[in-house]
């Protein structure tokens, strides 16, 4: 790898709490999607992701928490919708709060290891 070609590696944040569950990037784009779209389906296909699995990605964040990260809103004049929670804003800008913090913490020590990289 030519000293041209080092690019900025990527910190990877997730929190694991078992072997099924776990936050990551993904989970939390999801979430941002659907507050920004108000819909589990927008919000899926703003990621190249079906219907089908958003809806499970969020149905396995209402699970894990004891409250839920989104409410579905059942359809009428306007069809239906969703709506990311309070919680759910929470739990995004906590995330994004951490993932911030740990770059900052880290910044060095990647930059270290960047700069020792093969050419």
């Amino acid at each position: 790898m030519s000293a041209s070609s080092k690019t900025a590696p990527k910190l990877i944040f997730r929190l694991q709490f078992d072997q099924d569950n776990r936050i990551g990037r993904g989970k939390i784009q999801l979430l941002s999607h659907i507050k920004e779209t108000g819909s589990i389906s927008a919000g899926g296909r703003a990621m190249d992701m079906s219907y089908r699995r958003a809806w499970l990605l969020v149905d396995e964040m209402n699970r894990l928490f004891k409250q839920p990260v989104v409410e579905s809103q059942r359809g009428g004049k306007q069809g239906g919708g969703a709506v990311v929670t309070p919680f759910g804003e929470a739990l995004i800008a906590h995330y994004q709060a951490m993932e911030d913090k740990a770059r900052a913490a880290l910044s060095n020590d990647i930059g270290w290891i960047v700069a020792n990289l093969a050419d």
